[in-house]
């Protein structure tokens, strides 16, 4: 098996075979480094047209990178060698807005009605930021980005309404200024912070008990610092409650075959 230093370097091909084969059931920050990550939410059909009403509407914290054909699960535009049942180390099944079951295939819940959305991921400008000296906390420490439901309500469509999730990263003071310019020419993958250091203004009690994820040191002279997430979808589906939503775990993302240049602006 690969060892976690290694992981860098793969390809996303590479990557996504050793999800599949269960070899990596980790959160993928920090993998396939120069490569765009995704959020996944797969819905039925019949949904399939509110939800991307709903992404359209909440482009910071639902950017679309791509959405499948019905029944089809390969995501043809951002990897058109992939599965989107077996690629990704951990998924989540909601039914009727619950949380079921946490699993490494998806196979068995897949139907030929569903479509599946694949939203840009903050994990995409972190070795951006890591290049410019700025510090990736959740990385350093081998752990999950800790995540946040927030009291920002997104725009409603058709049946989809519900609060914006956002990822928390510290950021040195004298860094922040250049973590928005950084973080700002990405706005497929949510662009810049949506909030500084003032987690109260987004109804966050305790940057030590995140919804999702894991908790991060913030070291003295740190800052928490706020970026729309693609975990949001999760959120909306506990209050949407539709029968089934499957989306991947927190953490656990799927890789594409686009280089993070790809959706940067300059």
């Amino acid at each position: 098996m690969t060892k976690d230093r290694d992981m860098a370097s793969l390809t996303p091909l590479e990557a996504r075979s050793m999800f599949r084969r269960n070899e990596w059931v980790k959160p993928t920050a920090g993998i396939a480094a120069g490569y765009t990550q995704a959020n996944l939410a797969i819905l039925k059909k019949e949904l399939a047209f509110d939800f991307l009403l709903f992404c359209q509407r909440n482009p910071k914290p639902c950017p679309v990178l791509d959405v499948t054909e019905p029944g089809s699960p390969v995501p043809r535009l951002i990897a058109s060698s992939a599965d989107i049942r077996t690629d990704i180390p951990k998924y989540r099944i909601y039914r009727y807005g619950e949380l079921t079951d946490e699993v490494t295939d998806i196979k068995s819940y897949w139907e030929d009605d569903m479509v599946a959305f694949l939203l840009g991921c903050s994990f995409t400008f972190e070795l951006p930021l890591m290049k410019n000296g700025i510090p990736v906390r959740h990385i350093e420490e081998h752990c999950n980005v800790p995540m946040f439901k927030t009291n920002i309500a997104c725009v409603p469509a058709g049946k989809f309404a519900g609060p914006m999730v956002v990822s928390m990263r510290p950021i040195p003071e004298k860094d922040i200024v250049r973590a928005v310019q950084v973080t700002s020419r990405f706005p497929a993958v949510h662009g810049a912070p949506v909030q500084i250091g003032n987690p109260a203004a987004l109804g966050i009690r305790d940057v030590m008990k995140p919804d999702f994820g894991d908790a991060v040191t913030i070291k003295p002279g740190e800052v928490p610092v706020f970026w729309a997430c693609g975990v949001t979808p999760q959120a909306v589906a506990m209050e949407v409650k539709p029968a089934i939503m499957i989306t991947h775990a927190p953490g656990h993302m799927f890789i594409t075959d686009m280089k993070e240049e790809k959706f940067g602006v300059l």
